[in-house]
C-alpha cells in the first residue's frame, strides 16, 4: 500500500468521524430540543407546541380584575340598597344582550336600565356592519366570572365597572366567506360593564361623558337632554328620567 493509498484511508477515516461526531450531536441537541417542548408544551415538534399553545389559549378564561372585596364595602355604605347579586346578573344580562344585538343586527337585544347612549353604540355598530357588507356572530355565549372592576363618585354621579371574563365562539363573515375567526373554534375575552347613578342632574347636565342621554320610545331618536318633555323629530311626550336608578352606560372589551 502506498503512503498516498494511506493517507487518503487517513482523510476518509478523518472524516467519517467528523461526519458521525455530528450526526450523534444532531441526535443530542434534537433529542434535548423535543425532550423540552414535549415537557413545556407538550408535543415534540415546534409546530405542534405552536398548535398546543393555540389550544390551551382557546379553552383557558381570561383573568379580571377582581375588586369586588376592596369596593363593595364602599357601595353598600354609599347605597345600603344595593343588591350586588341581582347587579352583577344584570350586568352580565347586558353584555350577553350587546353581543346578542350584534350578532342578530337587532337593535332590540338591549331594552330597559340602559342608556341613550349604550343603545346608540349598539346601533352604530350594527350600522357599521350594514354598510360594509359583514357580519359577527358570538355564538354560545358562556360568562365564566364577573367581578366589581372600580367603583368612582365623579361629580354629581357615581361609577360602577363590572368586569366579566367571556367565551364563545366569534367569526366574522362578508359575503358569505368567514374573513376572521373561525366557527367551530372558541375565542376567550374580557368585557368591561359600566352603570351610573345619578346624585345630581344639574351638575353633570352639561358633562360631555354623563352617559345620560335617553332615547324618544316612540321613534328611536335621540333626545337633546334630560328633562326634555317631547321628542323633537315625532313630537311624542317624554317620561322625566329617573335619577334614583342604576343605568347601564356602557359595554367595551378589554
Amino acid at each position: 500500500m502506498t503512503a498516498g493509498q494511506i493517507g487518503t484511508i487517513v482523510i476518509l477515516a478523518l472524516a467519517l468521524t467528523v461526519m458521525g461526531g455530528g450526526y450523534i450531536a444532531y441526535r443530542v441537541i434534537r433529542e434535548k430540543v423535543r425532550s423540552f417542548t414535549r415537557m413545556a408544551f407538550g408535543s415534540d415538534t415546534i409546530k405542534g407546541s405552536i398548535e398546543n399553545m393555540d389550544r390551551e389559549a382557546e379553552i383557558t378564561p381570561k383573568s379580571v380584575s377582581a375588586a369586588t372585596s376592596l369596593y363593595l364595602p364602599q357601595i353598600l355604605r354609599d347605597f345600603p340598597e344595593f343588591h350586588y347579586d341581582e347587579m352583577k346578573n344584570r350586568a352580565e344580562n347586558v353584555l350577553i344582550g350587546f353581543l346578542a344585538g350584534i350578532d342578530e343586527k337587532d337593535r332590540e337585544k338591549l331594552s330597559e336600565g340602559i342608556t341613550g347612549e349604550l343603545r346608540e353604540k349598539l346601533c352604530l355598530k350594527i350600522e357599521a356592519l350594514e354598510n360594509e357588507g359583514a357580519e359577527e356572530h358570538f355564538r354560545n355565549i358562556k360568562i365564566h366570572r364577573t367581578e366589581i372592576k372600580i367603583y368612582r363618585r365623579l361629580k354629581g354621579r357615581c361609577s360602577i365597572i363590572f368586569q366579566s371574563a367571556v367565551q364563545y365562539n366569534y367569526y366574522k363573515t362578508k359575503g358569505g366567506a368567514v374573513t376572521e375567526g373561525a366557527e367551530d373554534r372558541l375565542k376567550q375575552s374580557r368585557y368591561n360593564v359600566e352603570m351610573v347613578y345619578i346624585q345630581d342632574r344639574d351638575l353633570i347636565e352639561n358633562q360631555a361623558d354623563s352617559g345620560l342621554a335617553v332615547n324618544c320610545p316612540n321613534c328611536g331618536a335621540p333626545l337633546p337632554k334630560l328633562g326634555a318633555k317631547k321628542c323633537l323629530y315625532c313630537d311624542s311626550p317624554i317620561e322625566e328620567f329617573n335619577i334614583k336608578i342604576w343605568y347601564f352606560s356602557d359595554v367595551e372589551e378589554n
